[in-house]
């Protein structure tokens, strides 16, 4: 459904980063193609109580994106009230996120990203 949050396990499988990194690429060319508005990565939070590779991985391939124009905005879920003008932007595109579980909760398993 054009419009939706598209969500992505990208944990699936255990993937290296170069794998997830791929992955998500592809899914981030997809949902573009089926004109979706947020993607919800799931990425995990990582075994070691401090933060994964993964979630690492994304995030720093969204702020090479968010450079090059290539998506509007992401957001670390964990970081909402941190990111008030980035929130506000997602939640005007997207109303529908507000309801969102993750969002909510504020997942740091979780990023999304504005198309």
């Amino acid at each position: 459904m054009a419009g939706a949050i598209r969500e992505i396990l990208l944990e699936a499988g255990r993937p290296t980063v170069d794998e997830a990194r791929r992955r998500l690429a592809d899914e981030l060319d997809r949902a573009r193609g089926r004109g979706d508005l947020v993607l919800k990565v799931i990425h995990g939070y990582g075994s070691t109580g401090v933060g994964g590779v993964l979630r690492d991985a994304v995030r720093s391939s969204m702020r090479r994106r968010v450079k090059e124009g290539r998506v509007r905005a992401f957001l670390a879920a964990e970081k909402i009230e941190s990111h008030g003008e980035t929130c506000r932007l997602m939640l005007d595109a997207c109303p529908r996120l507000a309801r969102d579980r993750d969002f909510i909760n504020r997942n740091a398993g979780v990023t999304f990203v504005l198309l």
